[in-house]
């Protein structure tokens, strides 16, 4: 009995989260601008004005230290040293699923350097969905039609600044479908 009680008042959890999730977008509205309208800070709190990757493929990525997926990194930074001249990849993250990115800014970029030698540019930690979804992933989710369902979805952005492709989680950095868009 005491499980039956605990487990519908996890469903009624989850449907209110999830019922709040969506009246948050219906009031929110249309979202406006460009990916280059975008300022953030990056894991060593400097100011990075997207306006700066105009002309350039993005891949956008939610990231996470704990996370099954977390060996992505390392195809990430694979990704960056070979096809870098094609493609910028920008790395944030994110504490939405499980708790999975629990570290500071600084915890987070101490690991990806220790474990993973990643050199592409990574931000400060952000909500990627929900209440307090960061405007960035708000653009990405309207421009898109897909809200990150877990850590490590994929958004990449055309060099005219256009979302072309949201790769679910499951999907390698270095998917041939990504590599053959990223080097048109």
């Amino acid at each position: 009995m005491r499980y039956k009680i605990i487990i519908g008042t996890l469903v009624a959890m989850g449907l209110i989260t999830f019922l709040s999730e969506k009246l948050t977008r219906a009031q929110s509205g249309p979202v406006a601008g460009t990916i280059y309208d975008f300022k953030l800070k990056s894991l060593e709190g400097q100011e990075i004005d997207f306006a700066q990757y105009r002309g350039k493929s993005l891949l956008i990525v939610n990231t996470a230290s704990k996370c099954g997926y977390t060996p992505q990194y390392g195809e990430l930074e694979k990704l960056h040293e070979q096809y870098g001249g094609k493609v910028t990849i920008l790395g944030f993250p994110a504490n939405n699923f499980l708790w999975q990115e629990p570290g500071s800014n600084e915890d987070i970029a101490s690991f990806c350097e220790r474990n993973y030698g990643v050199k592409f540019q990574m931000f400060e930690k952000i909500s990627v969905k929900g209440r307090h979804q960061h405007p960035l992933y708000r653009w990405l989710e309207v421009k898109s039609g897909h809200a990150p369902s877990w850590n490590f979805c994929k958004y990449l952005i055309n060099k005219n600044g256009e979302v072309t492709g949201f790769y679910p989680s499951k999907v390698s950095p270095l998917d041939p479908e990504i590599i053959q868009k990223i080097t048109l």
